[in-house]
């Protein structure tokens, strides 16, 4: 059974830094496109980033670029988040989510499979 759980979720200060773990089981990560998305409150889910299956290229929505760097570890079934420069904006429930997709393409839409995500709070 395909399965995704967030970790590293938090409260930090507003410049401050995190770094998210989608750790995963049940299916060879090396075949899939994974992408983090979040939810801030009112407001409908987005992608931030994605990467793809085997060449590890990446995409980040341009409210993150330059501050957040996404990275899979194939061998430890893990991707990850680095986020830097945090803003209260960046506040909201993050999301790691799979597609079956073993093509070096970044590709976000489309996600088959999701974790339950881990809240990130980001204080002024």
């Amino acid at each position: 059974q395909l399965q995704l759980e967030e970790s590293g979720g938090g409260l930090v200060q507003s410049g401050g830094s995190l770094r998210l773990s989608c750790a995963t089981s049940g299916f060879t990560l090396n075949s899939y496109a994974i992408g983090w998305f979040r939810q801030a409150p009112g407001k409908e889910r987005e992608a931030v980033s994605c990467i793809s299956s085997s060449e590890g290229t990446a995409n980040y929505a341009d409210s993150v670029k330059g501050r957040f760097t996404i990275s899979r570890d194939n061998a430890k079934n893990t991707v990850y988040l680095q986020m830097n420069n945090l803003k209260p904006e960046d506040t909201g429930v993050y999301y790691c989510a799979a597609k079956r997709w073993p093509l070096s393409t970044v590709v976000c839409a489309g996600m088959t499979s999701w974790g339950k995500g881990t809240l990130v709070t980001v204080s002024s």
